[in-house]
Formats: C-alpha cells, sequence, structure tokens
C-alpha cells in the first residue's frame, strides 16, 4: 500500500479505505479506482483531500452511482471519495420546515422523513433509493415536480462543504432570505464535485399535501398540448405539479405488450398527458380538477381524458410514464436529456425525426418529457451501435438556435464535454475554468469532467 493511501487509512479508520479484491467485489458502473476512501466525518473529509492535494491526488467524488454521464468515471490512477458512511438525518425542525442532512443520505430516505414528520420533500427521481442527496447537489436534479418546486437548487437553505485543500466552508443557513453577498452554495449545486465536497445540507421541506388528483388526457396537436398546460396552470390555484407529456410512439411502447401498462386511453391522438394536482382539500380539489378538464374537454382542447379513481390507478398512471425500460426492445439506443423552449419544442422534435429518418428510414425515436420546465427525453435506436456520434450530432444540432440545452438535469460528466460550447458562450466556459483554477489550483477533483 502507498504512502498516502496508508495515511488515507489512518484518516478515515481500518475499513475506511478498500482496496484489492474488496474493491473488485462492487459493481462500478465507470472505470475501477485505485482505491475508495469512506471518511465518517466533515473533519475526515478535510484531512482526506488536505493530504490528496498536498500529493496531487485525483479524486473521484462517489454518490449513488446513479448519474447517466460518466460523472464518476474512475481510473487506477484516482481515488474515489464516497460519503456512504455520512448518512444520517441529524435534524428535522418542524418550526422551520427544514431537514439537516449528511451528504450521503439516499434522497428516498429523505423522503420518507420527511412524511413521517407530516411534511413533504418534493424532489423524486426514479434512482430515489440509489441516488444519494449530494449526488442529487452535484448534478442539480430535477425529476417529475419541477414546474411547481423548482430543482435541487431550490430545496437548499444551507450547505457545508469542503475545498480541494481541505478548507471547510459551513454555511448551515436555515432562513430562506438571507441577502449578506455572494451566496456560495450556489457555486456548488450543478458542479458535478469539481469544486468542492457537499458534506452536509440544510433542506428547505414543504406543507404534505392532502390530496392527489391525477388524470391522462390527449391532445391532437402540439398547440393543444401548451393549450392545456397554460389553462392547468392559471386555473388549478397553483396545485398543478406534474405535467408529463407522452409522445404517440412511446405511449404505443409502454402501454402494448411486454409493457405491462394497460392504456388509460386509445392509442388514436398524436399526445399524451400525464397531469397531477397537489392540494390541501380532497373534495374541493377533485371538483376543481374536474371542472378545469372539462371545461377544456368542451371547448375541444382536450379530446379524451381518464381521471384515476384510486391511489392504485395513480400509481398505474406514474407506472406508464416510468416505464423507460421497454426501449431495450430496439437496443442499442442511445438516451437523451435535453431543454427546449416550448415554443420551440414542436419545430425541434419535427425536424430531428425528419433528420434520423433522412439517415435511417428503420429508426426508433420515443419522446417523452417534464415539458413544464422544458425538459425532453430522447431515445434513439438506428440498429448500429457505433452510429453514437452521428446520432448525438443530429440531435444536438437544433438546439442552439432555440436556446436550448444539451443537459437538463444529469449534467455534462465526460459524455456532453464535447457538446457543452453548444449551449455556452466561450466568455462563460473561460468564467467557468477561472473558478475551477481559484477553487482547485491542482486539478484533483473530478479532472476532466465538464471540461478539460
Amino acid at each position: 500500500m502507498s504512502p498516502l493511501l496508508k495515511a488515507l487509512g489512518e484518516i478515515s479508520g481500518a475499513s475506511g479505505v478498500i482496496t484489492g479484491e474488496a474493491l473488485a467485489e462492487r459493481l462500478i458502473p465507470h472505470g475501477q479506482p485505485l482505491a475508495i476512501v469512506r471518511p465518517q466525518s466533515t473533519k475526515e473529509v478535510a484531512e482526506v483531500l488536505r493530504a490528496c492535494h498536498e500529493a496531487g491526488q485525483p479524486v473521484i467524488p462517489y454518490g449513488g452511482l446513479t448519474g447517466l454521464v460518466e460523472a464518476t468515471s474512475a481510473s487506477q490512477t484516482e481515488v474515489a471519495l464516497s460519503l456512504e458512511r455520512m448518512n444520517q438525518i441529524e435534524e428535522i425542525d418542524s418550526a422551520s420546515r427544514t431537514m439537516t442532512v449528511q451528504a450521503g443520505v439516499p434522497l428516498q430516505l429523505v423522503q420518507e422523513a420527511a412524511d413521517a414528520a407530516g411534511m413533504m420533500f418534493p424532489l423524486d427521481i426514479g434512482a430515489r433509493g440509489s441516488a444519494t442527496i449530494g449526488g442529487n447537489v452535484a448534478t442539480n436534479a430535477g425529476g417529475n415536480r419541477v414546474i411547481r418546486y423548482g430543482m435541487m437548487r431550490d430545496q437548499i437553505l444551507g450547505m457545508e462543504v469542503v475545498l480541494a485543500d481541505g478548507t471547510v466552508l459551513s454555511s448551515l443557513n436555515k432562513i430562506i432570505k438571507n441577502n449578506t453577498g455572494y451566496d456560495l452554495k450556489q457555486l456548488f449545486i450543478g458542479s458535478e464535485g469539481t469544486l468542492g465536497i457537499v458534506t452536509r445540507l440544510v433542506l428547505r421541506l414543504r406543507p404534505k399535501p392532502v390530496s392527489q388528483q391525477m388524470a391522462f388526457v390527449a391532445a391532437n396537436t402540439f398547440d393543444e398540448v401548451t393549450e392545456i398546460l397554460n389553462r392547468l396552470d392559471a386555473n388549478l390555484g397553483g396545485s398543478l405539479s406534474a405535467f408529463e407529456v407522452l409522445w404517440q410512439d412511446y405511449y404505443k411502447l409502454v402501454t402494448t405488450p411486454p409493457a405491462k401498462g394497460k392504456p388509460p386511453l386509445n392509442h388514436d391522438y398524436g399526445y399524451y398527458i400525464l397531469v397531477e394536482a397537489l392540494g390541501g382539500d380532497d373534495a374541493s380539489d377533485a371538483e376543481r380538477f374536474l371542472a378545469v378538464l372539462s371545461e377544456a374537454m368542451e371547448d375541444g382542447v382536450v379530446v379524451d381524458g381518464a381521471i384515476a379513481q384510486s391511489q392504485a390507478e395513480r400509481d398505474a398512471m406514474w407506472a406508464i410514464r416510468d416505464d423507460v425500460g421497454q426501449v431495450a426492445q430496439f437496443r442499442p439506443v442511445f438516451s437523451f436529456d435535453i431543454s427546449v423552449p416550448l415554443n420551440h419544442m414542436d419545430s425541434y422534435v419535427r425536424e430531428l425525426k425528419i433528420a434520423l429518418s433522412d439517415q435511417w428510414p428503420d429508426n426508433k425515436c420515443m419522446v417523452f418529457g417534464h415539458l413544464g420546465d422544458g425538459n425532453l427525453h430522447i431515445v434513439v435506436g438506428v440498429g448500429d451501435k457505433s452510429a453514437k456520434s452521428q446520432v448525438e450530432a443530429i440531435v444536438y444540432a437544433g438546439l442552439p438556435s432555440r436556446g436550448g440545452s444539451v443537459s437538463a438535469e444529469h449534467g455534462i460528466g465526460i459524455q456532453k464535454r464535447a457538446y457543452l460550447a453548444m449551449s455556452r458562450s466561450p466568455e462563460e466556459l473561460l468564467t467557468m475554468k477561472t473558478i475551477k483554477r481559484a477553487l482547485d489550483p491542482n486539478n484533483i477533483l473530478n479532472p476532466g469532467k465538464i471540461f478539460i
């Protein structure tokens, strides 16, 4: 064992460093590091980073390893730093509606603890059981309810973070209004572990909803889709919490065997929308929800609809939306997570499908997304694994002219690094690199991620 690894073991304890056979037994998605270091406190994280900074040792931050852009890719010359042993919920403050947590806590445990305390932590993603709250910060996770509650950035009041040289910045603030100079925590949200290691957080909790109204509705045109969004957002009294749109091909895929989902609506329409509203009174909320949808149907904006009558039916509707695994039928497939302004979304998708069909007439292109926040998920299969770069070029080509983003919520990592300049100006990139050099002059934190 090298002197550095021995020193890291002395900092984090006998079981704090994983190497050799124990390391080989771990399922690590993107390359195996030299070792995994597992500190148990902010003090230990600081000592680990201080030692690595002095030795020039690259450090790859590990969360739940559920990311999709290779932001945790590691090599045999790099040390991974995992906060899996920093997994405690330290405090739930009902008066200030906050929760103080260590960064290694899985998202699902945060959700469950908030629920048990009579409140809600609104961030929700499919990998909730594995993804850690620190990883959610590093990627600025979004998920299904951004339209109402915002992204991870909007759920954070206070933060403790350790810089590359071991300096601890601790601002475990519990107040929403704190206008005292630079809001330093914003630097680290979405930075993919390249600027510092987030160790503890003060999370903002929300009132637990009393009611959940849900429906699948259909539209024939994209103009109708946007009209439905605007109507619901205006007429549901601020309770609209999800607006998930499935293009026809994707809806057919996830409601036709071998998929288990049963179609709540037939397959004849161009667009299918899963609508959710969370409110404070079940009876009045249900009445309003029905009235708004009924009016939209009478006006011909909604052409068909099915309202969930039970929790089982609500769960079944979400299961249809989330059954992304069905795209495996078309392997190999390439998945994309992008954003497009709503007024350009229809033209973007049409242009994309034409461009793909011109090159691969038998391609499969599945489109679905949160839409209310501009986020589209696109899955493309062209029958050729080697065509990835060609498909990427087509998917990203229509974004710059429309003010779109090559990454909506998964980050840049390695996979989208070559395309970052399509969404960021030269001046923005230069400023990012200046910040990186200032906070991590030895370039030890997740080197090569976001940009080289």
